[in-house]
């Protein structure tokens, strides 16, 4: 009797590979339901009543103002918008960077690389404002400067990503990036953001020894 031959492994059809760049319920679940939530209060912040929204980012700012007052609100509340809309760099980094991620390290994982990212990149931004406000090298209306969004959280989720990629993908995607926060730097447009977005960034490379040791694997 002829050994049995077992049936070559399908490739998978390039319509499925496509899709798994993009968030669904039960694959990334996290990412999915936040991205519904950005769709959300992106839509009204373009369709809503102008005064409304203004109002409603304005409660949203981590500020030195706000921080002080309400920390955990305004941390949270902050990360609910994009800036610059649902077509923002921003916006659609979000999409893939996040589904990726996610789908190598779990939703609790992926989402905790995000919030520290946010959390710590806006706290090590604001903790100076307020202090040299308190030595009068600022003037007090630092303290109430609009600062929401999701791209603190995001670099740290890209920098965590580049961990989990093989060395050429890592390399490509760490120097793409360092790049265009190096021209931000010189820009120099919103220095306490643009500060803040490589610190996130070597917040997602902080995270490397931890992803690895828990052995998923790398693309």
């Amino acid at each position: 009797m002829a050994p049995a031959v077992s049936a070559p492994a399908r490739t998978p059809a390039p319509w499925r590979r496509a899709a798994r760049l993009l968030p669904t319920p039960t694959g990334t679940p996290f990412t999915f339901g936040y991205a519904l939530v950005l769709v959300a209060t992106s839509l009204f912040a373009e369709y809503g009543d102008p005064g409304t929204v203004a109002e409603l980012l304005h409660a949203s700012s981590t500020d030195v103002a706000h921080l002080s007052r309400t920390p955990l609100l305004v941390l949270v509340a902050s990360a609910l918008w994009v800036a610059g809309g649902l077509f923002s760099p921003y916006a659609i980094g979000f999409v893939f960077v996040l589904t990726a991620l996610e789908r190598r390290i779990g939703a609790w994982r992926a989402a905790a690389v995000f919030l520290v990212g946010h959390v710590v990149a806006t706290l090590a931004t604001e903790i100076p404002v307020a202090l040299s406000v308190l030595a009068g090298h600022l003037p007090d209306t630092s303290l109430h400067r609009l600062d929401y969004g999701i791209s603190f959280g995001l670099m740290a989720s890209v920098g965590a990503l580049a961990g989990l990629l093989n060395p050429v993908a890592r390399g490509i995607v760490l120097a793409w990036v360092s790049v265009m926060l190096l021209q931000d730097l010189v820009a120099f447009e919103d220095p306490l953001t643009n500060w803040g977005h490589p610190l996130a960034l070597a917040i997602g490379v902080g995270c490397w020894p931890l992803l690895r040791r828990t052995g998923w694997p790398r693309s």
